[in-house]
C-alpha cells in the first residue's frame, strides 16, 4: 500500500488541521464539520492528480476547446457517521461521482478491546470504477478493512484509494498487510500515539461526538 501524508507539505491544509485540533475552535461543531469537508475538498484535489485523463472537446461562444478531464468512474464510499461531512468535500469536487456508505462501529468487549460490527451498507456496483473509501479517523484500521471487504461484495473495482484526515503507525502497518500492494492511501496527518482505548494521540477527540454531539 502506498502512503501519501500531506502534512509533509506545507499547504493551507495545516490550518484547517489547527483548527480540527484545537480543544477552543472545535467545539464549534459547524465550523469542526465545515474543517473536515475542507480536508476532503484537500485531498480530494491531490488524489485528482493520479486519475486517467482524456481530452474532450468542448465548444465555446467562440471556437472549440480541447480540456483533459477525467476518464474515471469514481464511487466515494464512507463509513458513517464521522466520515458523512468528510465525503461531502470530496463529493464537492468530484461532483459526478456515485456514493456509497457503511455502516461500522466498534463494539467493545472491554475497557480496551473491541470488535468492529457492520450493520448496514449501500452501493451502487463496484465493478471495474474507482472506489474511494473515506474513514477520517484510522486508529486501528480495522474499521477500514472492515469495510472495505464489505464493498467488494458489490464488485471488484479497478482502482481503490483511502482517505482519512488522521491516521496512527500501527493503523498503517495494519492496512499494509490486510489490503492489496496497488491500494493508495492519503492521510492529512499522522500521529505517533495509540492510547489504551484506542484513541489517537494527540489527534482531536471524538470526531463524530464533535461533528454531530454526544451518543450514549
Amino acid at each position: 500500500m502506498k502512503v501519501i501524508n500531506l502534512n509533509e507539505q506545507n499547504s493551507l491544509l495545516n490550518s484547517f488541521m489547527k483548527e480540527l485540533r484545537s480543544q477552543t475552535i472545535q467545539t464549534d461543531s459547524m465550523r469542526f464539520r465545515r474543517n473536515i469537508e475542507r480536508v476532503g475538498e484537500v485531498i480530494a484535489y491531490e488524489m485528482s492528480k493520479s486519475f486517467n485523463y482524456a481530452d474532450e472537446a468542448v465548444q465555446t461562444p467562440l471556437d472549440t476547446a480541447h480540456v483533459n478531464v477525467p476518464e474515471e468512474q469514481i464511487v466515494i464510499a464512507t463509513i458513517l457517521r464521522a466520515g458523512l461531512p468528510f465525503h461531502q468535500g470530496f463529493l464537492s469536487y468530484l461532483d459526478h461521482a456515485e456514493n456509497a456508505f457503511v455502516s461500522a462501529y466498534r463494539k467493545y468487549t472491554s475497557e480496551t478491546e473491541f470488535v468492529i460490527h457492520t450493520e448496514y451498507i449501500a452501493s451502487p456496483s463496484l465493478e471495474g470504477k474507482t472506489l474511494i473509501i473515506c474513514d477520517p479517523m484510522l486508529a486501528t484500521g480495522s474499521s477500514m478493512e472492515v469495510a472495505y471487504r464489505a464493498l467488494l461484495e458489490k464488485g471488484m473495482p479497478k482502482k481503490v484509494y483511502l482517505a482519512s484526515v488522521l491516521a496512527t503507525p500501527q493503523a498503517l502497518e495494519y492496512l499494509q498487510k490486510t489490503l492489496p500492494a496497488e491500494v493508495t492511501l492519503y492521510t492529512a496527518a499522522i500521529d505517533p500515539v495509540l492510547n489504551p482505548h484506542k484513541y489517537i494521540v494527540p489527534g482531536l477527540g471524538d470526531a463524530g461526538d464533535l461533528a454531530y454531539g454526544e451518543k450514549l
